[in-house]
């Protein structure tokens, strides 16, 4: 049994089938017992066209669960007509689930979760073990966002950054937690899924951005699981043939003049990846690409990461004025001011600093690298 062609076609049946007019929790549980049936039918009977064949008895066992619950009131909208027999369809109907699952009606996380259960096939265990909380409580948000999605109507374009925004947000989580399902390399998945389906130069700019990110991700941590600052990683351990994927990506992206957030965060990485040593990178043109992130998106933890490069280009003390512009309860200002301390000379200031910054710090990880830089310009201050 392949399985991984199975979960491979799930999305895309689930479509077809919330597309004729099935709401999003029956398609799903007709989906589901179309799997189980195959499951116990195709060792067998292999068909020639999986799809199809899954279409067809899930749509089938759709049509049976609304003929036996008689409460509920017919739908005029949807046709109940049995597909007629030969291959299915050969567009993708798996873009659709991407824009329901990514409704404006749904809280991030509950976005997030109904995309990895939907569009990436992960079972609610897998998602909550990843998401680090019990599976009752991912199936409790699972299924009020399936009760949130049922009633919508799919007869009008998505919102494209909304989907990246939620698939963004999957790839960050992958860094942050050990699970046994890899967030990270699914994220990128679903985003080369969409790019292969959506001509539009941000879901290139994101798959761009993910994919120089992913390329360093051998290099992140020591192998005593420390965190190792981009500066300090080892950059043969970086992974070339994704930097030059990611690269090309971006490069045609950039060619088509829409500029879009993911698109200069991807620039900001390909500067990164480029230099051949920490002492090369190109700083100056890392800050024009930070000023137009501003430009575009306003936001002030961009705003602080400008500081740095800032203060990379044109010395701690130019950073540190850029800093001093910024709400200094912003998550990671404490740190920054730290490290722009201790390159302007202030190990005092950056050794107090860089402990505030360890007690403020939202994962062990980080906690610990903060609290070593600080053990470390105290062990040089008093030598």
């Amino acid at each position: 049994m392949d399985e991984a062609l199975l979960r491979s076609l799930t999305p895309s049946v689930l479509a077809v089938l919330v597309r004729r007019g099935a709401d999003f929790a029956a398609a799903e549980d007709a989906v589901q017992d179309a799997l189980v049936e195959a499951v116990r039918v195709w060792p067998d009977d292999p068909p020639r066209d999986p799809k199809g064949w899954l279409v067809t008895v899930a749509w089938r066992r759709f049509l049976d669960g609304r003929r036996a619950d008689s409460a509920r009131r017919r739908r005029e909208d949807v046709v109940e007509e049995e597909p007629g027999p030969g291959p299915a369809p050969a567009v993708d109907d798996t873009l659709q689930l991407y824009f329901l699952c990514a409704h404006p009606s749904l809280t991030p996380s509950s976005a997030v979760a109904l995309t990895l259960r939907a569009v990436g096939g992960l079972t609610t265990r897998q998602i909550a073990r990843a998401y680090l909380v019990p599976e009752a409580t991912m199936a409790q948000r699972i299924s009020r966002a399936k009760k949130t999605v049922s009633g919508v109507r799919l007869d009008r374009p998505g919102d494209v950054a909304t989907v990246l925004r939620v698939l963004y947000l999957v790839f960050n989580e992958g860094y942050s937690t050990d699970a046994d399902v890899d967030l990270t390399a699914e994220a990128i998945r679903l985003t080369r899924q969409l790019a292969a389906a959506v001509d539009h130069p941000e879901v290139a700019g994101l798959l761009a951005l993910m994919l120089l990110h992913h390329a360093r991700r051998a290099a992140r941590t020591g192998p005593d699981g420390v965190l190792v600052p981009l500066a300090e990683q080892d950059r043969g351990r970086w992974d070339t043939a994704l930097i030059a994927e990611g690269i090309g990506i971006l490069q045609t992206a950039l060619a088509r003049d829409r500029l879009g957030e993911f698109q200069a965060q991807a620039a900001i990485a390909a500067l990164h990846a480029d230099a051949p040593e920490a002492a090369e990178t190109d700083w100056p043109q890392i800050t024009e690409w930070y000023d137009e992130l501003v430009r575009l998106t306003d936001s002030p933890v961009v705003r602080l990461n400008r500081a740095v490069a800032v203060g990379e280009a044109d010395g701690a003390r130019a950073g540190l004025a850029e800093l001093a512009k910024l709400d200094d309860t912003l998550p990671r200002h404490t740190a920054v001011a730290a490290y722009l301390h201790e390159r302007d000379g202030d190990l005092e200031a950056a050794a107090r600093l860089y402990a505030e910054a360890a007690r403020q710090a939202s994962n062990l990880a980080e906690r610990d690298h903060l609290t070593r830089q600080a053990a470390r310009l105290n062990a040089r201050r008093h030598h």
